[in-house]
């Protein structure tokens, strides 16, 4: 099994940080804010852990937040930092840093190359709306990827392990940085524009539908596969609009045939089937398959297709895993499986998650 993320907060990754700033600034306390940060470490989940180093780098670097900020920033260029190093740093700097905006933002454009500062931003966009939202569209057009990826990254309505800001949920106020950004070079930018959009999605369907609508009539070389990504809750969820953009049909496509291999299936192993489709007209087939149980519904992508006739046929394979994870503990009992084509249920048949010994356990 992997190891835990929050192991990767660590003796070698406060060591990092503290070898940065301790070349940065003579005075400070290098092996004392080692034993400090690493105290009880043990004991905590992983932002917990990010933020009690964070509170021993505070206690350690006893000077205005100007000047600290400053040490920061020359301690990125001292060592190596990485996401694991550098976290702990950009932490501390959302949270000392909330009453001096523009040189706590300077620190986390100089930190967010080795760590990404888009958690520790989100203080500064709650408290500084208008002066920040300015400062993160200037970095839009930066030439570092980092930052370009931080303007749309940290202003995500819905960004995970981010603290929620109010009014990142309204659907106007980032546009400036999505139309920036839509078509850029880096794929890693790219990717977090389509994740803003998906955010927005959630609770703006129309907007979104209007927004992706116009970026494909301007155009662009990336607009398809930024659409489809952005696009993807939607599609989810079957909604028309977002259908009609890929240019699937709703009510095109049928199920033949599905056959599920086994329907007893344990905690540790795969649900194996197979779908056999046909289509009545030519277009793409937007595949999901939904399970379903008492208090739960959860949709997967499945595959999409494209029918040239009018009676093609298509048959798809999955192995869907439960193998057993830290984030969702999946209980044993009835499951109903579910194949949706272009929004619509087309076929539905049940299985049953077992234990080890296969028997389903209350």
């Amino acid at each position: 099994m992997a190891e835990p993320l929050k192991e990767r907060v660590n003796e070698e990754s406060v060591g990092a940080l503290a070898d940065g700033v301790a070349a940065a600034w003579a005075p400070f306390e290098r092996d004392a804010f080692v034993r400090e940060a690493l105290s009880g470490l043990d004991g905590l989940e992983l932002k917990a852990r990010v933020r009690r180093v964070a509170e021993a780098l505070d206690g350690r670097l006893p000077l205005p937040f100007p000047e600290a900020a400053a040490v920061l920033r020359e301690s990125a260029g001292k060592v190596r930092l990485d996401l694991w190093s550098g976290w702990p740093a950009t932490e501390y700097v959302g949270a000392r840093g909330l009453a001096h905006l523009e040189p706590a933002m300077e620190t986390l454009a100089a930190l967010t190359p080795f760590s990404t500062g888009e958690f520790a931003v989100r203080p500064l966009l709650e408290r500084y709306r208008e002066e920040a939202l300015e400062i993160l569209c200037g970095w839009a057009g930066s030439p570092d990827e980092h930052l370009r990826r931080l303007a749309s990254e940290g202003t995500r309505a819905r960004l995970p392990w981010g603290a929620r800001v109010g009014w990142l949920m309204e659907p106007g106020p980032t546009l400036p940085i999505l139309d920036r950004l839509r078509d850029d070079p880096s794929e890693y930018v790219r990717r977090s524009v389509a994740n803003h959009v998906n955010d927005l999605a959630k609770d703006h369907p129309e907007f979104v539908v209007g927004l992706l609508s116009r970026w494909r009539a301007e155009g662009g070389s990336h607009v398809e596969s930024v659409l489809r990504h952005a696009l993807r809750g939607l599609l989810r969820a079957g909604h028309s609009g977002a259908l009609s953009l890929v240019g699937a049909v709703p009510g095109n496509g049928r199920v033949e045939r599905l056959e599920i291999d086994d329907p007893l299936v344990p905690i540790g192993g795969r649900l194996r089937f197979t779908v056999t489709l046909g289509a009545r007209e030519p277009g793409p087939l937007v595949l999901k398959y939904l399970i379903r149980r008492d208090g739960s519904r959860r949709t997967f992508h499945l595959g999409n297709r494209t029918a040239v006739g009018g009676d093609e046929r298509f048959t798809v394979a999955k192995a869907h895993s439960y193998r057993p994870v830290t984030t969702r503990r999946e209980p044993p009992g009835p499951r109903v499986l579910e194949i949706i084509v272009n929004g619509e249920v087309r076929a539905s048949a049940p299985f049953t998650v077992v234990n080890r010994t296969g028997v389903e356990e209350p």
